[in-house]
């Protein structure tokens, strides 16, 4: 079975994955990519409202076979308490 490495970024923090799992083929490690991206999301309070949350999968020779990415964006349509507009 193949193993694949899934490395994050949140906007602020990157992780390499050192230890991967294994999953049956290309197409399982792409939707657990993709299944990563909400979790990462919710997981993460966003500070600002624009973020860009992504996932780089690595097969077991560190090469990338596939990446996806999320983009949060938030934006206010009435004044607000505090705000100089």
């Amino acid at each position: 079975m193949p193993h694949f490495f899934f490395d994050t970024d949140d906007g602020h923090f990157r992780h390499e994955d050192d230890e991967g799992f294994d999953l049956p083929s290309l197409d399982a490690a792409r939707i657990e990519a993709l299944d990563a991206l909400p979790e990462m999301a919710r997981n993460k309070f966003p500070d600002r409202d624009r973020r860009t949350y992504s996932v780089r999968v690595r097969d077991k020779d560190g090469t990338a076979v596939y990446s996806a990415s999320l983009a949060l964006v938030g934006e206010w349509h009435v004044p607000r308490a505090g705000s100089s507009s």
